[in-house]
């Protein structure tokens, strides 16, 4: 049955609609749960908030139990959703550039966007520096185009490179979230009987 716009049962004209109501939607729930303040956001990686981990893990493993549920029961069709290619050296770097920046300003994009939206003046300067990252980048292409497209790997999934069955990766990674959440209670009881 599904993807739904692929297979023609939603009209690819409502493809734009549906992706804004998504987005004011994803916002909305990231500002209700806190995830428009850069302390909460940094706090993971100071160990004195642990709430964007257990956030994203579980966002992260119940969307891949969903997905593989729905494939095993025929609603969806996971061979035809749409896998972004990999570029490997490009990832790499940007994935380093991006977690500076979040360590740096205690934002990521996503999360510095929805802070603007409520006016917080550390994300606007924020998304201005994010602007200027995007000029640079788009201005001076030529210089990094070989970098950007280098090491090109295909649209590969974890499934695809470690050669396991989809459904023992998942177990692993509810393993690997269990563990996280442990962890992390421990880590943030400990420092708050040093801080508080």
């Amino acid at each position: 049955m599904g993807p739904l716009i692929p297979n023609g049962i939603i009209p690819i004209e409502w493809d734009s609609i549906i992706a804004i109501l998504i987005g004011i939607a994803f916002g909305f729930i990231l500002e209700s749960s806190g995830f428009s303040s850069s302390r909460k956001l940094a706090g993971v990686f100071y160990g004195y908030d642990f709430a964007v981990l257990k956030v994203f893990f579980t966002a992260g493993i119940v969307a891949l139990i969903g997905i593989y549920y729905m494939d095993y029961l025929g609603f969806l069709d996971v061979a035809q959703l749409y896998v972004h290619p990999t570029y490997l050296w490009g990832a790499i770097i940007g994935g380093v550039i991006m977690g500076v920046g979040f360590v740096a300003g205690g934002f990521c994009p996503g999360t510095s966007l929805c802070a603007v939206a409520i006016g917080k003046i550390d994300a606007i300067i924020y998304v201005l520096g994010i602007m200027i990252g995007v000029f640079i980048f788009s201005e001076f292409y030529p210089l990094f185009d070989e970098l950007y497209t280098g090491s090109f790997l295909g649209n590969i999934t974890l499934v695809d490179s470690l050669g396991v069955s989809p459904y023992w990766l998942i177990f692993i990674f509810a393993i690997i979230a269990i563990i996280a959440f442990v962890v992390a209670d421990f880590v943030g009881k400990k420092i708050k009987k040093v801080f508080y």
